[in-house]
């Protein structure tokens, strides 16, 4: 596609010719590989709770160094908390949410010695010599008389002398706060901690669910009456294929799962939806067309809507996912979770309201016989390209023209909606005369 004829359709001054139901074999495979994928991330690894599902410890405390938000992350993966949130509230305040401090267990610390403990203790003193010994060791000096006294001056000092380092069990939540402390530059009497409950129980979780079915029930009905109930169940299947690709990103790459994150994929809900029920409409509108559908078949008049409603798709999703980048770009932690949802549910939505829920739909619908008799004989037209179409027949299906021989061999078409020819002369009409007619003679 040429430059000028991308912005032009782009625009939409242009209507696309991509053939999405041939090739939605391709889609499908596409698809399929993201959900298997996404499932294995669900069971292998599985979400990342945060604690208002499981619990933990909240710590506040004030900023006084100015330290930033990595420098306190880089203190908790180095006690193993690498989950923990860490938010700088206003200008010198720090809150932390991580898991319970009781749950990192012990750890160890070496004890400096003690100072009154000498290290080198004095060697005993030896007896000093007599002056009777020492004149009667001097002709005969002996080895080991000599070797006594050097022996005394540069003993060295024993080793058993020193007592060993004292190592002493702490807990690791202690550990972490004096380090805490030390980046903040404060005591550790001055951090605030708390043990947080899960805010986000069995009895919300069970609520959600509940409130997830009716929504789901509810809009089953309102597609099946608006349009039918196949287009529903394309729907819906585009629906699951949506969340099931959010979630398991989620798990792969490890993020986690808060309620800012739930309230995304509820709203994922919604805007998917939304765009199916924009493709189903125009695709309700073109097969309400007898003419069209026959010359088309339902699958090429579902394609032929899906080109006319992509570049609204399209300009749609782009102007909800520039601010929901930007979100993702520059917002906080908690702005960050919710952005990454909608951004990652956005884009799904919009791929499979294109490439998944219309071409379920098409499958769906070619199995009526209905769709299937107006396959075969557009398959036969196909076939036979020298026939010629005229008339309609069977809710507006164009039919061949036959020809028959009427009044002595001459040919003529027949069939309804085909028209009797009618020779040059017959055709010819008299002519009336020109200007005011003479008066008659009497």
């Amino acid at each position: 596609m040429r430059g000028r004829d991308f912005v032009a359709t782009f625009r939409g001054h242009r209507v696309p010719n991509v053939n999405f139901i041939g090739r939605k074999a391709w889609w499908f495979s596409l698809s399929g590989a993201f959900v298997l994928l996404s499932l294995i991330g669900l069971f292998a690894r599985g979400l990342n709770y945060s604690i208002d599902f499981k619990g933990g410890s909240q710590l506040e405390f004030p900023n006084r160094s100015g330290a930033s938000v990595s420098d306190y992350e880089t203190v908790m993966r180095r006690f193993g908390v690498a989950e923990a949130q860490v938010t700088i509230v206003g200008a010198n305040t720090v809150q932390i949410r991580t898991r319970s401090l009781t749950e990192l267990g012990f750890g160890t610390i070496a004890a400096a010695p003690s100072p009154s403990v000498s290290p080198s203790p004095s060697p005993s003193p030896s007896p000093s010599p007599s002056p009777s010994a020492s004149a009667s060791a001097s002709p005969s000096p002996s080895p080991s008389a000599t070797a006594s006294p050097s022996a005394t001056e540069s003993a060295p000092p024993s080793p058993t002398a020193s007592p060993p380092a004292l190592v002493l069990p702490t807990l690791k939540g202690d550990q972490l706060r004096s380090a805490l402390a030390t980046v903040a530059g404060i005591s550790t009497n001055e951090i605030n901690e708390q043990d947080v409950g899960p805010t986000w129980g069995s009895t919300i979780s069970r609520k959600a669910l509940t409130g997830l079915l009716i929504f789901l029930l509810l809009v089953t009905i309102y597609i099946t009456f608006r349009f039918e109930v196949k287009m529903a169940v394309a729907g819906l299947s585009a629906l699951g294929h949506d969340l099931i690709i959010t979630a398991g990103i989620y798990a792969l790459v490890g993020r986690q799962v808060t309620p800012a994150t739930v309230i995304a994929i509820l709203t994922i809900l919604g805007y998917s939806l939304y765009d199916d029920v924009v493709i189903f409409d125009k695709i309700k509108e073109n097969t309400e067309s007898p003419t069209l559908v026959a010359r088309d078949t339902y699958s090429g008049v579902v394609n032929l809507s899906l080109n006319q409603t992509l570049m609204r798709s399209v300009n749609t999703s782009l102007v909800v996912l520039l601010p929901i980048g930007s979100l993702l770009l520059f917002g906080g932690a908690t702005l960050k979770d919710f952005a990454f949802a909608l951004f990652v549910g956005v884009a799904s939505g919009t791929y499979s309201s294109i490439f998944v829920a219309a071409p379920i739909l098409s499958v769906l619908k070619e199995r009526e016989p209905r769709y299937q008799q107006i396959r075969a004989r557009a398959t036969q037209r196909a076939a036979r390209p020298g026939l010629r179409e005229s008339g309609t027949r069977d809710g507006g299906e164009r039919e061949p023209a036959r020809l028959a021989s009427v009044d002595g061999g001459t040919a003529r078409p027949t069939g309804s909606g085909s028209q009797r020819q009618r020779p040059a002369s017959a055709a010819r009409k008299k002519r009336k005369p020109q200007g005011k007619p003479k008066p008659r003679r009497r």
